[in-house]
Parts: structure tokens; C-alpha cells; sequence
């Protein structure tokens, strides 16, 4: 197991460390209803410093960018940030991530932890203008300093106004005593706040005045358990959950993120299943009784006949009940629609709701 710059800090707080993506995280220190409530109603920090960073740089960087990934690249200014994914060549997706554009011919791509090397290698075969790559995940760590009473918590630290940052922008800028940092305005759990990039030598340092700047705010370290219940109360896909190489943008409900304007890879598959539907579709549900569900139980119809798959399930810390995302047959699809889970042979009554689960 590999170690973030932090792990020392997790261990002295006494959180559960459990393996994760190669990695020795933190995924829970007081609980996960107590941390989950932090998020929502003040602030909490967590280390993702297990995710992956590459810079891709010079004249065809951006060439490479548009045929990897199904957004658009080309609309971002410096300092925009734009959700993406990878489709692979066999109509599925080869992960989601974040891009940066850092300055003009430069980017920041940031991919899931257990896809680095996948996403690193997929790039690469496709860098046939050769455009700069650096794999820079091992030297990076990254905070998500997430919750409505960010902004005002971290304010001290930074001579930016951290109010003024766009949702989906970015800066670099000094943080916490040091100097080009990234702070993004960017998160994974839809209660707000910001995500720090920096060098590993430096996050210790921000990380233990973050905790001295946000102390009247209540601020407190959250684990890996909060930050699923957090994102899967909006919606937020989790790769090898939601999806993954056998799923495509499209079923997903990622055709938000899918920009027919350009080539990309598998684009045109793609763009068939736009114009002619697909036989499933990613869609969240409520239990109307009492249950969990979780990643692989069966959905039913009224018959008792299978008519999809669980991928994400919890129960859901501020709406007191079980919601979950899975893949239902197109004809059971439209909002307001009776399901049912299969949890332990029972067969629990659910409805397809919109997303998000959890409304501000």
C-alpha cells in the first residue's frame, strides 16, 4: 500500500485506514453520519491525494485532449475547469476526470486513482502528434476543503478572493503560506467549497493551518464513507460503480459531457446511440420502505422479472432513507416509475426520482 504525504495525521487522529485504490486512506474518524453532516452544514477537509495529475503541454496538447475526451476542450479560457470522460473504443468509458487549462498550451488532467496507469497508457497510444505528457500523480497531493462555510473559513489564508471564484474555475495563487497553489472551486460532494492542489513537501504545512484557520468554523477531517454518501446524495457517477468500460456516456446520462461538435474516439457509435436510444439508462431511486441497497441487487418489476442492476446504494444521511443509481431497462425509466430491489429475497418498493436526492 502506498502512502499519502498526510497518512501519519490520519493514524495520530485515530481514523479507520482501510486500502483503497492502491492506497492506505482514511475512511472515517468520528462516523459517517457526523462527518456527513459536517459537509452539508459547515466545512470538512479530505485528503484525495490518491488521485492521479498528468500535464499535458505544447502545440497538440490540445489536440490530444479533444480526441481523448467526449467534452470539449476547446472551450475553456485559462483558469476554467470542465468535467469529462474517456469513452474506449467498444462503447464504454475508460474513466471520468477533470481538465484544467493551467496556461495556454498547458493542461491538467485529473483522473480516478485506480485508473491511473489505465488512463496514463490509453492517452499515451493515442499521442500521435506527440504532445508532451508528464505523470506528475506521485509528486502532487490534493485537498478538498468542501461545505457551505468554506469560503468564509479560508479566507485568512489566501490574498484571493475566494467568493469571487466561479464554480468550475480556478486560481493560482498563494494558500496558506505558500506560493503557486492551485484553489479550485470545484468538489465531489455538492455542498461547495474548494480543492487545493499542491507539492506533497508543502500539504502538511496547509493542511495543519487549514485546521487553524477553519477551528471557529468547526472544521473536521472526513473520510472516504462521507465523501460516497455525499456524492451519491447528488447523483455524482463513481467510476466502477456507475460507470466503467462497459458502459457507455450516453447510458449513463453523461450526453451533458458528450459534445458532438468534434471527432473524438468512438464518436460516432456514440452519436448513434443519441439519435437511436439505448436499451438502458442510469437512473436514482428512492426506497419507499425500509432497506439498503447496495451495488449489484437486482431491480425487479411488479413481475418479479429482472429489469436492471443496482450500482450505487446507501442510506441516504439526510434524507433518512435508502437511494441508490443503477441501470434500468428503457422501459421503466421515466420519473415517478414503481420498481422494486431485491435486498435479502425481499422485494422493497422504490421510485425513479430526478436527480439530486439531496436539494440545498
Amino acid at each position: 500500500m502506498k502512502n499519502t504525504a498526510l497518512t501519519h495525521i490520519h493514524e495520530s487522529l485515530g481514523a479507520k485506514m482501510v486500502p483503497f485504490a492502491g492506497y492506505l486512506m482514511p475512511v472515517q474518524y468520528e462516523g459517517i453520519n457526523v462527518e456527513h453532516e459536517t459537509v452539508r452544514q459547515g466545512v470538512g477537509v479530505f485528503d484525495v491525494s490518491h488521485m492521479g495529475e498528468f500535464l499535458i503541454e505544447g502545440p497538440h496538447a490540445l489536440d490530444l485532449i479533444q480526441r481523448i475526451s467526449s467534452n470539449d476542450a476547446s472551450k475553456l479560457e485559462i483558469e476554467d475547469a470542465q468535467y469529462s470522460c474517456m469513452p474506449n473504443d467498444q462503447g464504454g468509458i475508460v474513466d471520468d476526470l477533470i481538465i484544467y487549462r493551467v496556461k495556454e498550451e498547458t493542461y491538467l488532467l485529473v483522473v480516478n486513482a485506480s485508473n491511473i496507469e489505465k488512463d496514463w497508457n490509453w492517452i499515451s497510444e493515442h499521442n500521435s502528434n506527440k504532445a508532451e505528457m508528464k505523470n506528475i500523480s506521485d509528486n502532487y497531493s490534493l485537498l478538498a476543503i468542501q461545505g457551505p462555510k468554506a469560503v468564509d473559513a479560508m479566507q485568512s489564508l489566501t490574498s484571493v478572493d475566494l467568493a469571487e471564484i466561479p464554480f468550475y474555475k480556478f486560481r493560482v495563487a498563494d494558500f496558506a503560506g505558500v506560493d503557486h497553489v492551485i484553489i479550485s472551486a470545484t468538489g465531489y460532494t455538492g455542498s461547495g467549497g474548494f480543492e487545493i492542489y499542491c507539492k506533497n513537501d508543502e500539504v502538511e504545512q496547509i493542511w495543519n493551518k487549514v485546521f487553524e484557520a477553519g477551528a471557529e468554523f468547526g472544521i473536521k477531517p472526513i473520510g472516504l464513507a462521507a465523501r460516497d454518501t455525499l456524492r451519491l446524495e447528488m447523483g455524482y457517477c463513481l467510476y466502477g460503480n456507475d460507470i466503467n468500460d462497459e458502459t457507455s456516456p450516453i447510458e449513463a446520462g453523461l450526453g451533458w459531457i458528450t459534445k458532438f461538435s468534434k471527432d473524438f474516439v468512438n464518436s460516432k457509435a456514440l452519436l448513434n446511440q443519441k439519435e437511436n436510444g439505448v436499451e438502458r439508462r442510469l437512473r436514482a431511486f428512492e426506497l419507499e420502505t425500509r432497506g439498503i441497497p447496495r451495488q449489484g441487487y437486482d431491480i425487479v418489476n411488479e413481475a418479479d422479472q429482472i429489469i436492471g442492476t443496482v450500482t450505487s446504494g446507501t442510506m441516504s444521511p439526510s434524507l433518512k432513507k435508502g437511494i441508490g443509481l443503477g441501470y434500468v431497462n428503457t422501459g421503466y425509466t421515466k420519473f415517478g416509475t414503481k420498481i422494486f430491489i431485491k435486498v435479502r429475497n425481499k422485494s422493497l418498493e422504490a421510485t425513479i426520482v430526478k436527480l439530486p436526492f439531496y436539494k440545498s
